[in-house]
């Protein structure tokens, strides 16, 4: 055989040579952090695509690189569709860290390593100011916002990032690919900072499988609800979906019903609400907005808001339920606006006071940010809104939170059509927390 013709049969044969190679993928990607809940805690996430071990390098900014270690595990997730993909979700927690004290950190194993990053450890102190971006409604198509938060990220303006459900639009599609493509997206966020999470709609693809498997949040819920404290606010997430999927079981609805109210009580004992009078809650779809889409919370009989009457037992809605126990700010996404509300229940505004309507209010704040950016582009306002709607935009963009001390909380809205200006903006200043605050 002449050599033209070796060199034609080897090209030939080349694909099938590579095709018979299965991949080595054992190069930790989708790297995200996540608090633990604990104070001095930081949960290290990640996926790789064949099994390895789990362990993460890290060391304070300045010491010698990587002299400590922590090992965790690796869970396999198979995901529901046509190709039944695996991958392992790694997971680590980091304890012991130092409040506010700055980290190095890579994660994998002996067969690949994550490239380098940094974070400042949550400063569990109660007269901390802690900083959030927070947003729902961001997909790997049209992420109009996600290039101004990764920026704003790694230049250390946020301490806490809270996504109010919808991601990727849909992890689940092209055999979870696009999860995958939305977890690479977000890594330059959320390898920095922690990323804290609540499910939406659109998680909801084979019982929020994808979710459930790919954060990692406190407690043991799947990260489908949980709470934690940070600076002197108690922060509350939940999952609104449990309202609408009844098909994957009710008794998740009465579940979390139970347990909110518990966590409530808890945080409302007066030695807790001395300390951390801010309670913040956070859930995908909103009780209110002023959309024109027909969503639930276009409706008076929310489901979110009062509950069905069509289960068995008949199932609560939240609005009572925040209220009895002092709820201040609640944060939603679901529509693809922002919108703030003037403090408000049961359909009616209870302001401070006319001139200053977000001192000592006498209702909880809504604020409405679901316009990150994703494939469905924004939503259409109803032209004739209710008196409750305070402001509202259709711009991309994403919202700020600034928990400043106990008594003054700062809110605003961040426009990215118009490059980060900053086009609304509250302090919410309250002497009285609690129940008693609405009287």
């Amino acid at each position: 055989m002449s050599p033209v013709h070796a060199a034609c049969a080897l090209l030939f044969a080349a694909p099938l040579l590579v095709l018979s190679v299965p991949p080595i993928w054992t190069q930790p990607e989708q790297v995200h952090l996540s608090y633990g809940g604990m104070p001095g805690t930081m949960v290290v996430t990640w996926t790789t695509f064949n099994e390895t071990e789990s362990k993460v390098e890290y060391s304070l900014l300045g010491a010698r690189l990587f002299e400590m270690s922590a090992i965790g595990h690796a869970t396999l997730f198979v995901d529901s569709g046509t190709e039944k993909r695996k991958m392992f979700i790694h997971r680590v927690t980091l304890r012991g860290l130092k409040p506010a004290a700055s980290y190095v950190y890579h994660c994998g194993s002996e067969e690949g390593w994550s490239d380098v990053f940094f974070f400042t450890a949550l400063n569990d102190s109660t007269t901390s100011s802690p900083r959030f971006a927070f947003y729902g409604d961001l997909g790997n198509e049209n992420p109009q916002s996600l290039a101004r938060l990764q920026k704003e990220t790694q230049l250390g303006m946020y301490d806490v990032i809270l996504h109010i459900g919808d991601f990727a639009y849909d992890m689940h599609e092209d055999n979870a690919r696009i999860g995958d493509e939305f977890m690479r997206q977000i890594e330059s966020i959320a390898a920095y900072v922690p990323y804290m999470t609540c499910p939406g709609n659109h998680e909801a693809t084979y019982n929020f499988s994808n979710y459930r498997n790919r954060f990692s949040m406190p407690g043991q819920t799947e990260s489908l609800w949980y709470s934690w404290n940070l600076g002197s606010a108690h922060i509350i997430a939940i999952s609104t979906e449990v309202y609408f999927y009844l098909d994957f079981g009710q008794d998740l609805l009465f579940k979390q019903y139970d347990w909110l109210e518990k966590d409530l009580e808890e945080a409302n004992k007066p030695e807790n609400r001395a300390v951390r009078p801010w309670i913040i809650t956070m859930g995908h779809r909103p009780m209110y907005c002023s959309d024109d889409d027909q969503d639930d919370c276009t409706k008076f009989e929310s489901y979110v808001r009062l509950g069905r009457n069509d289960t068995k037992p008949p199932a609560p809605g939240l609005e009572d339920l925040f209220y009895r126990y002092g709820v201040d700010v609640e944060l939603w996404a679901h529509e693809h606006t922002y919108e703030r509300l003037w403090p408000v229940y049961g359909d009616k505004v209870f302001n401070g006071s006319r001139e200053q309507p977000y001192v000592n209010p006498k209702a909880p704040v809504h604020i409405i940010t679901g316009s990150a950016g994703c494939r469905e582009k924004t939503d259409k306002f109803n032209p004739n809104p209710k008196e409750w709607s305070a402001f509202r935009s259709r711009d991309y963009g994403y919202s700020r939170m600034q928990v400043v001390n106990g008594t003054h909380l700062y809110l605003e809205q961040v426009s990215d059509d118009q490059n980060g200006k900053v086009i609304d903006s509250i302090w919410v200043v309250k002497e009285k927390h609690g129940f008693s605050a609405w009287v």
